[in-house]
C-alpha cells in the first residue's frame, strides 16, 4: 500500500459525492470552498452561503495543530461573526509572508523542530453552532494485516492527549464480511456516546468504515465531526489515499490531486507526470529527484532491488552522485516503460557531468516473477532510438543487469538496439550477481 496524502478539502469532495450511498440516514450540507488568496474567495460569487452566514478559515496545506499554532479564523477566536470580508482579509494577511508551523505540542507549548513556508491554499466554510457535547470522533486505517476502527465520545485537539483513556479501537480481519463488520461495531460503541446518539453514532460508524474500505483510503480521520440528530457536519478531516488503487477509482475520486505538503520543496513537472501516470495503471512507477546534476542515474525494476541499488550506489560513490531513485514493476505495459525510461533520459541528458565524465544509467532488477523482460526492454529501446543522439553528445555508459520471463529475448534486443545506435552498453543475465554492474561501472580500471 502507498499512502498519500491528499487536502481537507478533497476528503470532504470524496464523501459528499459518496454521501447518499454510504450515509442515507444523515444529511450533510458540504459547504465548502479551496482558495489561493481572499481575492479569489470574494470572486466565489455562486456560492451564497459565503455571503449568508458566519465562517472558518483555515490552511489546507497537509499539517495539523491549526488550531495550535493559531491559523483558524472563526467566530469565538474574535468578537463578532467572521463575514466574507474578514476572512478574505485574513487569508490575504497570512499568504502574504513565510509562517511558521509547530507540528508537536506539550500542552500549548509547542515543541521540535518547526517548518517555515508560505500557506498558498486554504479552506473556507461556515461556522457550525454546537455544544461540545455533539462532537465526536472517528477513524481508520491499516494496521498490520487488519483494518482498525478508532471511535471516541470526544473530539477535539484533546483527543490526542488522552487517546488510551477515550479511544475505543476495533480491529477487523481484512476478509470481515459486513455483517460481521456492523455487528462488532454496534457492540463496540464507546459507553460515553450520549444514549439519545448511540444508534445513530453506530449507523455512521458502520458507513464510515465502509467508504474507508470501497474507497481505498489508507488512512481517514474526522475530529470532530459533529452530531445533530440526523445531521452531520465534519469539521476537520484528515486522508490519505492508497493510490496503488488510483487506476481503479479515476471516477470515486474525481481527479483529485496529491499535493506537496506545507514546508516541503515542490515537486517537478517530471515527477508529478510519472505520479499521474503510476495512478492509472496497476503497474508500479516512482520516481524521486534526489540530484539531477549528478552523474549516476538508475532505471530498477522492483521496489525492493531500488534500495539495494541505491545503498550500493551510495556505498561505491557516495550519495552525492546518486541522480534519482525510483523503479518501474507490476508488469507495465512497453508504453508505460517507454514513457518511464524517456522521462528518465530526458532528465539525464540536460547537460553534462560537471567533472567531464562519462555519465551511468543503471538498468537492474532482481529476477522477475511474472513481468515479461522482452516486452518491457521494447520500451527502453524505443525510449533509447528516441534519445540516442543526445546520449551520446552528453556521453552515457549503460550497464544492464535482469532476469525473468523471456529474459534472453530482452537482453539480446536491448545489447543489439544499443550497438545499432551507437551507444555504450554491457549487458548481464542473472548469472552476475544483481548489483555486481554498480561495481563494474563505478571502479576503478
Amino acid at each position: 500500500m502507498a499512502q498519500k496524502a491528499i487536502r481537507e478539502y478533497d476528503a470532504k469532495s470524496i464523501l459528499a459525492k459518496h454521501w447518499d450511498k454510504y450515509f442515507p440516514d444523515f444529511t450533510y450540507s458540504y459547504e465548502t470552498a479551496l482558495v489561493a488568496s481572499g481575492a479569489e474567495l470574494l470572486e466565489a460569487k455562486e456560492k451564497s452561503w459565503l455571503k449568508e452566514k458566519p465562517l472558518v478559515a483555515k490552511p489546507d496545506m497537509l499539517f495539523g495543530k491549526r488550531g495550535k499554532n493559531g491559523l483558524v479564523l472563526f467566530k469565538d477566536q474574535k468578537p463578532g461573526d467572521v463575514s466574507l470580508e474578514k476572512a478574505a482579509a485574513w487569508i490575504d494577511e497570512k499568504s502574504k509572508e513565510d509562517v511558521t508551523v509547530y507540528f508537536s505540542f506539550d500542552g500549548d507549548t509547542p515543541t521540535g523542530e518547526p517548518k517555515v513556508d508560505r500557506l498558498t491554499h486554504f479552506i473556507v466554510e461556515p461556522f457550525t453552532p454546537h455544544d461540545q457535547s455533539e462532537e465526536y470522533y472517528i477513524s481508520a486505517t491499516c494496521v498490520g494485516d487488519e483494518d482498525v476502527l478508532y471511535m471516541s465520545a470526544e473530539g477535539g485537539m484533546e483527543v490526542e492527549e488522552a487517546w488510551d483513556e477515550k479511544v475505543t479501537e476495533v480491529a477487523f480481519q481484512i476478509t470481515a464480511t459486513e455483517e460481521e463488520i456492523a455487528k462488532r461495531i454496534k457492540a463496540n460503541i464507546p459507553a460515553d456516546v450520549k444514549e439519545e446518539d448511540k444508534e445513530n453514532f453506530a449507523k455512521f460508524a458502520i458507513g464510515f468504515f465502509k467508504i474507508y474500505r470501497e474507497l481505498n483510503f489508507a488512512y481517514l480521520e474526522i475530529n470532530p465531526f459533529v452530531m445533530q440528530g440526523r445531521k452531520i457536519e465534519l469539521l476537520d478531516m484528515v486522508a490519505k489515499l492508497d493510490d496503488t488503487a488510483g487506476f481503479m477509482m479515476v471516477e470515486e475520486w474525481s481527479g483529485v490531486e496529491y499535493p506537496t505538503a506545507f514546508g516541503m520543496e515542490a515537486k517537478s513537472p517530471e515527477v508529478e507526470a510519472i505520479e499521474e501516470a503510476d495512478a492509472k495503471t496497476g503497474a508500479s512507477l516512482k520516481l524521486t529527484l534526489l540530484k539531477p546534476e549528478a552523474r549516476i542515474w538508475t532505471m530498477v525494476a522492483g521496489g525492493g532491488a531500488s534500495v539495494v541499488y541505491a545503498d550500493t550506489i551510495a556505498d561505491f560513490a557516495g550519495i552525492e552522485d546518486l541522480a534519482n531513485y525510483g523503479e518501474y514493476s507490476g508488469g507495465p505495459t512497453t508504453g508505460e516503460t517507454k514513457f518511464y525510461a524517456e522521462t528518465i533520459l530526458d532528465l539525464m541528458t540536460r547537460e553534462k557531468d560537471l567533472k567531464g565524465r562519462d555519465k551511468i544509467l543503471i538498468i537492474g532488477g532482481a529476477i522477475a516473477n511474472f513481468t515479461d523482460v522482452a516486452k518491457t526492454f521494447t520500451g527502453i529501446i524505443q525510449a533509447f532510438e528516441e534519445y540516442a543522439d543526445k546520449m551520446k553528445d552528453i556521453g552515457i555508459k549503460i550497464y544492464v543487469r535482469r532476469g525473468g520471463p523471456n529474459y534472453e529475448k530482452g537482453l539480446k534486443d536491448i545489447k543489439e538496439a544499443a550497438d545499432k545506435l551507437g551507444l555504450k552498453i554491457y549487458v548481464y543475465g542473472p548469472e552476475t550477481h544483481v548489483t555486481d554492474i554498480v561495481r563494474m561501472a563505478l571502479e576503478e580500471k
